[in-house]
């Protein structure tokens, strides 16, 4: 998008645009000129200011929860690429898909500048707010873009020169943008080749860790390619259907996006999907030579989650493996990898003198988890005392958690007590929601770990303890300790290992995890026969979100196991209360209109030629449903496939289908 034109060229094309809704011809190119007219569009003038506010401290959370991969898998990429450009006074930028900038990194030299235009976290830099900037202009593009000096829309930014490239997710679906904005005179003719493979390098990142599930290939014209920002990524599902890829994937193959979850493996490629797993069985590092049906050659690697494909990755008996843990963690775990991760972490430093601290969503399951770590350790015959920090009221708090003396305050025990920390002495100590402390607790909890001795209210002299310390929390605390609501020592006090639980809706072993589920409770409730879910049920309660994970899960099924009849081993849809099965229940595909409940829900009618309503067909159901989520979503395939309750490559491969 440079262009040599002076600044008084483009001034004049600008107010020639105003005047006559057009701009010159020759003087801008069509893509610069298409931003223009929508900077017009929304309403700026190039004299004025933009026209978006800071958003609340609670928006910018809010945005940056709902990108935490993105962020996670930019922000390494993007102190890299800082490092490249750090003498350059410019600042690397990251927005999301609404261009709120999210993450900045820039030279002390420039940051002045840019935060008076507010080129800062929280801001927009949307085109309909900041007119034409690569950030804005990018998105609304879809593609790379550079914006040089007096191509910026509104004249206060012209002293910028940004350049911007988009970051697409796995399917195509757009992300947010990644931007390097420094001086204008110091604009480098490299700028936007340096940030368009930064971003495919997050694209990248993000590609392998959201497609755990799938088989993915890993492809380039030579053999030492492979494992390089220039290799292509291709997801392939279980039964041969390309559903992820990144854009040199899409390249190599000659496909679009358009064409992910549409198109099998074998159309492209003159290879079976069962062969190339075969033949990673037998060598899983050597590069497998790939014939195009075009006639082109790739080498394609092999990579899989051990977890979601453990037939592929079954270690051979003449190779000797370590022996399996056989500990309560252990009996815990189903087969997902991060869950595993996280075991294998905590069990190395059970019985040390490291505190634990477990991270997770609300009933993930870190309290099981810190029984269980408890329970794999030598502390395991010593108590296990746990304390909500945010049940407890604030004025009990410090009593409850130190204990008390005789009549050390009105209300207090008359035989004192011991408090919850000393009642842990010789066992583990675990403080769920740590980050509901309240501060001037927190102080107390602090000098109590550094001494390892507690003084009880009221006392003058404090007593030793000895405990295995297990913090759980929901939410981030250091973030937490930078905003000032959590004290920095105690946070480094309680973080010796951090361990992620990985919500409900990420995990890979639903089916094993649900039937562990099922075995408990039919213990629990005295079931005469192992009890198990319908097939179309199971499948659809897997793809709910849960929003309340593990203990929301638990808690339906247990209801259901309730409800069965006596004689009764599998659960169905008429053994669910009807608020789970309002949300679960959809229209949509064959595959959930087979899982949905039948009665006492009606089906879809029509009228035909103004007789009684007829009842559609299954294949008319389904069509009609997808246009009605298409047309709700606005043609956001995303959005639609989520209130279809089908996958996205599900809805791209029905949509082919329908034109075929």
């Amino acid at each position: 998008m440079r262009t040599t034109s002076p600044l008084l060229a483009l001034q004049q094309a600008r107010r020639h645009l105003l005047e006559h809704g057009h701009c010159p011809s020759g003087v801008v190119d069509e893509r610069l000129a298409r931003s223009w007219r929508r900077s017009v569009a929304a309403g700026l003038a190039p004299t004025g200011r933009a026209m978006a506010d800071l958003p609340s401290p609670g928006d910018l959370r809010q945005a940056m929860a709902g990108n935490h991969s993105l962020l996670t898998h930019s922000r390494p990429i993007m102190e890299y690429l800082f490092d490249q450009v750090r003498h350059s006074h410019s600042v690397v930028v990251l927005a999301d898909r609404a261009g709120m900038l999210m993450h900045t990194l820039g030279s002390p030299g420039f940051i002045d500048k840019a935060e008076r235009v507010a080129l800062t976290c929280g801001a927009s830099w949307h085109e309909a707010h900041r007119g034409t900037n690569a950030i804005g202009t990018a998105l609304a593009e879809g593609n790379a873009v550079e914006v040089h000096g007096g191509e910026h829309f509104l004249e206060r930014n012209s002293f910028l020169t940004c350049a911007a490239s988009p970051i697409l997710s796995a399917t195509g679906e757009l992300l947010g943008i990644l931007d390097i904005s420094g001086d204008h005179r110091n604009g480098h003719a490299h700028t936007l080749g340096l940030v368009s493979t930064a971003a495919r390098m997050i694209e990248n990142r993000l590609l392998v860790a959201t497609c755990t599930r799938n088989i993915r290939l890993h492809l380039h014209r030579e053999p030492e390619g492979i494992g390089s920002v220039a290799e292509g990524i291709v997801a392939v599902s279980a039964d041969g259907w390309i559903v992820g890829a990144n854009r040199v994937a899409l390249a190599q193959l000659g496909l679009h996006t358009g064409d992910l979850g549409a198109t099998l493996l074998e159309r492209v490629a003159d290879v079976r999907l069962d062969d190339l797993l075969s033949q990673h069985h037998r060598r899983p590092q050597q590069p497998q030579a790939l014939r195009l049906r075009g006639g082109a050659l790739l080498y394609a690697q092999v990579q899989l989650d051990a977890a979601a494909w453990p037939a592929v990755h079954k270690p051979s008996a003449s190779v000797p493996t370590a022996a399996v843990p056989d500990d309560a963690l252990a009996r815990l775990d189903t087969g997902d990898a991060r869950w595993r991760a996280a075991a294998d972490k905590a069990r190395r430093v059970v019985g040390k003198p490291i505190p634990v601290l477990i991270q997770g969503e609300s009933g993930v399951g870190k309290e099981v988890f810190a029984r269980a770590l408890h329970a794999s350790g030598p502390r395991s015959s010593g108590p296990f005392v746990a304390i909500n920090c945010a049940a407890i009221p604030e004025h009990l708090i410090e009593s409850e958690l130190f204990g008390h003396v005789a009549g050390a305050f009105t209300g207090a025990r008359k035989e004192g007590s011991l408090g919850r920390l000393r009642q842990a002495h010789g066992g583990t100590l675990f403080l769920d929601e740590i980050g509901d402390m309240p501060l001037a607790l927190q102080t107390r909890l602090l000098r109590v770990l550094q001494d390892r001795s507690v003084t009880p209210v009221g006392a003058g002299q404090a007593v030793p303890v000895d405990f295995c310390l297990i913090s759980a929390t929901h939410c981030q605390l250091l973030q937490a300790a930078e905003q000032g609501r959590f004290r920095h020592d105690l946070y480094y006090r309680l973080n010796g290992l951090t361990v992620q639980l990985p919500a409900l809706r990420e995990r890979s072993d639903f089916d094993a995890l649900t039937t562990h589920l099922l075995a408990e409770l039919a213990a629990e409730q005295g079931l005469p026969h192992p009890v198990h879910l319908a097939p179309a049920l199971l499948q659809r309660l897997a793809a709910h979100p849960w929003p309340g994970n593990l203990r929301q899960y638990a808690s339906v099924l247990r209801t259901a196991c309730a409800m069965l009849a006596e004689g009764e081993d599998q659960l169905g849809w008429e053994h669910l209360g009807d608020d789970i099965v309002q949300a679960l229940q959809t229209v949509a595909s064959p595959v959930s209109a087979a899982a949905a409940p039948q009665a006492p829900y009606q089906p879809l009618q029509r009228h035909v030629h103004g007789h009684a309503p007829a009842l559609l067909s299954l294949q008319q159901l389904s069509s009609a449903a997808i246009d009605q989520a298409l047309q709700s979503a606005r043609g956001n395939v995303s959005q639609a496939a989520r209130q279809l309750g089908i996958s996205r490559q599900t809805l791209y491969r029905k949509l082919a289908a329908r034109v075929h």
